[in-house]
């Protein structure tokens, strides 16, 4: 399985647009967005400034996406554990949020993009909430590319929440245990209603889910790479799409 892993990240050849377009694209598309903070050090740069490059990447690839089709873009942006990091770093991140979506707000709703966020928001800054919560309400009615910010997210805590409000349901009647299985429990998750990834993307070469979508990720498609999410372009994600294509998908079955 290691040695798989190790093909697809060294895998270099190009794979154009127009071939990957013929055949099927992933609904889903979930990127742990990794490495920022070793590219600025590579440039002997400050990590603030692979973060600002980082959001740079963002953009590129969203826009990207939304052109291939995808229906969901899901990017990992913050994560309950990353409040250990400096106190300068994490002010600086949640003065990103606020940055890219004042620049790129306009553009999403012409690109006629949804943003959502999934994660404990109620403990972010005023000032992130407020840029997050306009971005939402302005987007809410756009049907294209759903473009979903993990922050302040981490799947151990989604799925206590989750089994936390299950428990106080069937407590007070309004269900049955009886009635739990996958389908409900899904019910209960901050991904409700948005299908599970079909494809994760890792950068920086990185080989674990860091508490990610957990429970979506159980069949999805895993494509790591080397590269620095900073370096991440359009035929890096072609190659991570074609790797998928070339995927039989059997969902425990033959």
């Amino acid at each position: 399985m290691f040695e798989k892993m190790k093909r697809w990240k060294n895998k270099e050849e190009g794979h154009e647009k127009e071939t990957i377009l013929q055949g099927p694209i992933p609904a889903h598309v979930a990127i742990i967005m990794d490495g920022n903070g070793r590219w600025a050090k590579k440039r002997a740069l400050p990590r603030m400034a692979g973060h600002y490059e980082g959001m740079q990447t963002v953009r590129k690839i969203t826009r990207f996406a939304n052109e291939l089709g995808v229906k969901v873009l899901t990017l990992y942006a913050f994560s309950t554990e990353n409040w250990k990091r400096p106190k300068t770093e994490v002010d600086y991140l949640m003065q990103l949020p606020e940055q890219f979506l004042n620049t790129f707000l306009p553009e999403l709703i012409e690109e006629n993009v949804q943003v959502r966020v999934m994660g404990h928001k109620e403990q972010l800054p005023s000032h992130t909430l407020r840029a997050v919560n306009k971005a939402i309400e302005e987007t809410k009615q756009n049907t294209g590319l759903i473009l979903n910010f993990a922050l302040n997210y981490g799947s151990r805590a989604e799925i206590v929440h989750a089994v936390q409000k299950l428990v106080d349901d069937v407590q007070n009647g309004a269900i049955q245990t009886s009635d739990v299985n996958e389908q409900l429990f899904h019910s209960y998750l901050m991904t409700n209603d948005l299908p599970d990834p079909d494809l994760l993307i890792r950068t920086s070469g990185e080989i674990r889910l860091s508490n990610f979508m957990l429970w979506q990720l159980a069949y999805t498609e895993f494509w790591f790479t080397d590269i620095l999410w900073p370096d991440f372009t359009e035929q890096h994600f072609l190659q991570a799409v074609h790797e998928f294509q070339q995927r039989s998908r059997r969902f425990g079955g033959v």
